[in-house]
């Protein structure tokens, strides 16, 4: 590793720097909008005193939940994998002194047998990071970057993320929908030439062009979520010990959807974590082979020795997400049929 001294330290200090920027950015946009809209539109502009609470209330409602969400996004760490996947001191040692090949697979395959993992990399070896010197759990990728920028999304924060995609998006069509009347008046001359009018002007603008963008990114993650992809999966799809499968983590779509905001829908529309499960494993979807995919290693070709072979769970799951299972008729339904095996997504 690289000696590190007050060039390198004040590198990183200029890299944090730099990526709190777009944080920034949104901090002073939100400000704005606020005054043009609170002030500037509802105050100044508008004469009926009905419509100004009416519009008032909604707003502020909609201001908190965005902020709200905004806010456990970018402070909610995504997480770490726990003290298990870790490598002990003898096996780390061990793994050392073995080069890569077969015998470095062996000491990581018996560090790996009790762990809940059923991800390989593409050639069929255990996911190892070098950097972390740990075990990686399925759906869990090193980030480069993480301990230089505001945030990462990750399985702690990925509810918040999209609640935070859903409200902005519906704070930019509140606005944009109650701007419209007073913006045509803008282009009409029913607007008398005061500051609040280019406020106005410039608000319907910003709401309109950052609804166009928000929309197509919230329903990408929407997209994600009902086939239970993150986006890393979406470009890669994962490799089991069965081969590689797009849909090995869909449980359907409304399993999928309970495991990224819970069983209490009462805590889906709130930026207060719900998700199943501890972000170290994930329930599988174990589906039919291609039959023309080359056999696996453990000679499996066939859907019924697959299912006799891998019964799940194979490796112990936590409680949060085995119940997700309990129905063992569907779940095998849905493992035979790859069309019933559907569903969402994680980590971005």
């Amino acid at each position: 590793m690289a000696p590190s001294g007050p060039g390198s330290s004040a590198r990183r200090r200029c890299r944090r720097v730099l990526y709190w920027i777009p944080v920034v950015f949104i901090t002073l946009l939100l400000g704005w909008s606020y005054y043009a809209y609170a002030i500037q539109l509802c105050i100044v502009s508008m004469e009926n005193t009905g419509e100004q609470v009416v519009c008032l209330m909604a707003y502020h409602l909609l201001f908190a939940m965005f902020v709200w969400s905004y806010w456990k996004t970018i402070f909610t760490l995504p997480m770490n994998p726990s003290k298990e996947f870790h490598l002990s001191y003898a096996e780390k040692d061990l793994l050392e002194r073995e080069s890569r090949g077969e015998a470095h697979q062996e000491v990581l395959r018996r560090a790996a047998k009790d762990l809940p993992i059923y991800t390989r990399t593409m050639s069929g070896a255990i996911r190892y990071c070098d950097r972390c010197q740990l075990i990686k759990p399925d759906r869990c990728h090193h980030c480069s970057v993480c301990d230089k920028v505001n945030n990462c999304v990750g399985f702690s924060n990925y509810k918040f993320f999209l609640l935070f995609l859903a409200y902005s998006l519906l704070y930019c069509l509140f606005i944009a929908a109650t701007d419209l009347q007073y913006f045509i008046k803008f282009w009409t001359n029913g607007l008398p030439d005061t500051q609040a009018k280019f406020h106005i002007m410039f608000l319907f603008f910003a709401a309109a062009m950052f609804s166009v963008s928000l929309s197509s990114l919230f329903g990408y993650h929407c997209w994600l979520v009902s086939k239970n992809k993150s986006t890393l999966e979406a470009f890669r799809s994962p490799v089991f010990r069965h081969g590689t499968d797009k849909n090995g983590f869909s449980l359907g779509f409304s399993k999928n959807m309970r495991q990224v905001f819970g069983d209490e829908k009462k805590y889906w529309l709130l930026p207060i974590f719900s998700s199943l499960g501890d972000g170290c494993s994930f329930p599988t979807c174990l589906v039919n082979q291609d039959p023309e995919q080359a056999s696996t290693p453990a000679g499996l070709n066939s859907t019924a020795k697959n299912l006799e072979n891998h019964q799940f769970p194979a490796k112990p799951l936590r409680e949060s997400q085995s119940h997700l299972l309990t129905d063992s008729q569907s779940w095998t339904e849905s493992s035979i049929n790859p069309g019933k095996c559907k569903a969402v997504g994680w980590m971005k």
